[in-house]
């Protein structure tokens, strides 16, 4: 494992984690402005239609998903920044 590889590691799992939590929160923010709902719905919620928690599904997946890559081209930026090296 080359040193970009090993020093992406920890600054990959930090940047992973406090994406889950942006990601979270911005896609609370987001239903929360779409269908002026606090909680979006369960997918075992028998009162809500099948469209609506598709819906839900598909935005919290794009959003987590951009989130995500953007933490990860984020960190591997700073390494390569730090050591001259891509750790892809």
């Amino acid at each position: 494992m080359n040193v970009a590889k090993a020093a992406y590691k920890p600054v990959g799992l930090v940047f992973g984690s406090v994406s889950g939590l942006v990601a979270g929160a911005l896609f609370k923010s987001v239903w929360k402005h779409v269908k002026s709902e606090e909680d979006a719905p369960d997918a075992t919620d028998e009162h809500r239609q099948w469209r609506e928690i598709l819906l839900a599904a598909a935005v919290q997946g794009a959003i987590f998903a951009a989130v995500k890559a953007l933490a990860d081209r984020g960190g591997a930026t700073v390494i390569r920044r730090l050591t001259g090296a891509w750790p892809g």
